[in-house]
């Protein structure tokens, strides 16, 4: 018996979320079919965290522990041949007996795809958000640079669980892009429920001028929203979760580089959408 690591790639239109529920249609439900289908005796899949129903990933990690007699790959192969066309096991490797992908995780990073245009393009409904006008550049570069740092975001999300802390630290916060095509980029020791989507959906509405840009700043501050923050989520289908960082320590689950997240069966899991 041997504790694998398994980095996921999805499309998350059609799913519920990534986490198992009762006759709803999941990435751990599926992943748990495939693996059944091998003999694994399990009860659960440990997973590096939740995606909402619509939200997308090229580097979630589960694992699991598994009595295989072949390689990491044949069995990367073999959950594949089981798994529905938008989710699919993208790397497979032994990993640390202790191994936990949630709480062994030093960080994770999110990217954020939206469109700036008056007409919106089905060939990316999946995968990004359109809307307009289009936003103030200057002001979204700005404001992204705020949120780094440890702050109390308690004014953009809720704690994960009862009781706790809304107090993150975040490494990376920035946008990306050109014309209409943008990408909000954010890497965080650990996030808010629905923070990344709350974050965006905020600098957009100040940059489109529709609400001041000292709301958000004075939000940060105080982990309070003001009568004048715009109230509102960025919808699921622009966000996916690039990579999760381990330390060294834990094996082979060590850091996903964004090669590996970026590989061939990302780019063709994401884009099922598009060419269907």
């Amino acid at each position: 018996m041997a504790r694998y690591k398994l980095t996921l790639v999805y499309d998350g239109t059609d799913f519920r979320g990534s986490q198992r529920q009762a006759r709803r249609r999941t990435v751990q439900g599926e992943l748990e079919k495939s693996l059944r289908a091998l003999g694994w005796p399990g009860a659960s899949v440990m997973l590096a965290g939740r995606t909402d129903a619509g939200v997308h990933a090229s580097g979630q990690v589960a694992a699991l522990d598994l009595d295989w007699r072949h390689s990491p790959e044949a069995l990367r192969d073999a959950l594949n041949a089981g798994l529905p066309r938008d989710v699919v096991v993208a790397a497979a490797a032994i990993a640390d007996a202790g191994f936990h992908p949630r709480f062994d995780a030093l960080s994770r990073r999110y990217r954020y795809f939206v469109r700036f245009k008056t007409v919106r393009d089905p060939l990316h409904e999946r995968t990004a958000w359109t809307t307009w006008p289009p936003a103030d550049e200057t002001m979204l570069t700005r404001i992204a640079t705020c949120f780094v740092g440890r702050h109390d975001f308690g004014a953009f999300g809720s704690a994960t669980r009862r009781g706790g802390g809304t107090v993150r630290t975040v490494t990376e916060s920035k946008w990306t892009g050109a014309d209409e095509e943008w990408c909000f980029e954010i890497a965080a020791e650990g996030f808010l429920y629905r923070l990344v989507r709350r974050l965006v959906y905020v600098q957009i509405a100040a940059a489109q001028r529709r609400c001041p840009e000292q709301a958000v700043v004075i939000a940060l501050k105080t982990g309070f929203p003001s009568a004048e923050l715009a109230a509102g989520l960025a919808p699921p289908q622009g966000l996916v979760l690039v990579g999760v960082e381990y330390p060294v320590e834990a094996g082979s689950a060590a850091q996903l580089t964004d090669e590996r997240m970026e590989s061939e069966s990302a780019k063709d899991v994401l884009s099922e959408g598009k060419r269907d």
